[in-house]
């Protein structure tokens, strides 16, 4: 909807002095306090989201042992199970075709998205015994209408509670390489939380044989990583598409939100079933089973997110281009 201007204002000549009237600016130390009443509320809410968050992070850690963490066989399965989704956010950050995105805010949203994604472990938890009665059909209903919602959200709170406000945040791909962050530092904890369930530490020690550890769950959780990416990098973009547009949004938020989940639903409600046909009616395994899945359909949906990407690159610069035809642009990554 257009901004629209109180009737008092658009009517009252240039020098007509309308403060608190149809107007406000910051004049009186009562104006002044409201302002800094405002930035102390809503900086302590984001304070208290964060705080909260990293409660429920050392409460999950404290559960398994700081010490058992903080293993370095357990960090070499984390880091290797991380690896293709670092490889798929790395390739996002390079697309951005804009100014290249600071260290400062992609570490944040990466350390951030690692504190949000706790909001998504305990409310998953909750969740899904009021589904499993139902069946095939409540985890349908629970991947659509609880993982895949929450989960986007808590990784999108990553990019809108410190990058979103940046000024350096100041293109709309900018939102799909902060998403993206935002996708692999969920993948590094929820990679860490499947390792340790499942890793027996008597049995293991770091070489080559920990990619087999607890029936290959490093190799597993490999594979499921990318689709972090690929799905919030998805909500980012249009987070950014949003910081843009702000008479719309709202509405761009959620079209974003529900792609992704949508998207994120799809892919855990059809990997299980799939690998189970495609290994009973062919000679593959389960593992190699899922890795065809995996790179059919997260493959597709990269496609289609990286098509987004490229389209705002053409588009910049075609645009940059035709600012001042005098100016001989800066040549890109993507140029010749």
């Amino acid at each position: 909807m257009p901004s629209r201007s109180d009737p008092v204002k658009s009517r009252a000549d240039d020098d007509q002095d309308l403060y608190d009237v149809a107007t406000w600016e910051e004049r009186t130390s009562l104006d002044g306090l409201s302002v800094a009443l405002y930035w102390l509320i809503t900086r302590s809410a984001k304070a208290l989201v964060v705080f909260v968050a990293l409660l429920g992070l050392l409460a999950i850690l404290g559960s398994f042992g700081l010490g058992l963490v903080f293993d370095p066989a357990i960090a070499m399965l984390v880091g290797l199970s991380t690896i293709p989704a670092f490889g798929l956010a790395a390739y996002v950050y390079v697309s951005d075709v804009t100014t290249a995105e600071p260290l400062s805010l992609l570490v944040a949203t990466f350390m951030l998205s690692i504190l949000t994604a706790t909001f998504a472990a305990v409310l998953n938890s909750f969740a899904q015994p009021l589904f499993a009665p139902l069946g095939f059909l409540g985890f349908v209903l629970f991947f659509f209408l609880i993982v895949g919602p929450i989960e986007e959200t808590v990784k999108l709170l990553a990019v809108r509670l410190y990058a979103y406000t940046d000024d350096r945040f100041d293109a709309v791909v900018d939102g799909a390489v902060y998403g993206a962050m935002a996708g692999l530092g969920f993948v590094v904890i929820e990679n860490l939380v499947y390792i340790v369930q499942n890793v027996d530490m008597s049995e293991l020690t770091i070489g080559l044989a920990v990619l087999g550890a607890g029936d290959g769950i490093t190799a597993l959780r490999a594979l499921a990583g990318p689709g972090h990416v690929v799905y919030s990098a998805f909500a980012g973009y249009y987070l950014g598409l949003a910081k843009f547009n702000p008479e719309n949004r709202g509405p761009i938020v959620v079209k974003g939100l529900v792609i992704a989940a949508v998207i994120h639903g799809l892919y855990n409600t059809l990997v299980g079933p799939v690998i189970s046909v495609a290994s009973a009616l062919t000679p593959l395994s389960r593992l190699s089973a899922l890795f065809v899945f995996v790179i059919l359909f997260q493959g597709a949906f990269g496609y289609v997110l990286l098509r987004k990407i490229w389209r705002y690159r053409d588009a910049y610069l075609e645009t940059r281009d035709s600012v001042d035809p005098n100016v001989k642009p800066e040549m890109t990554e993507f140029e010749d």
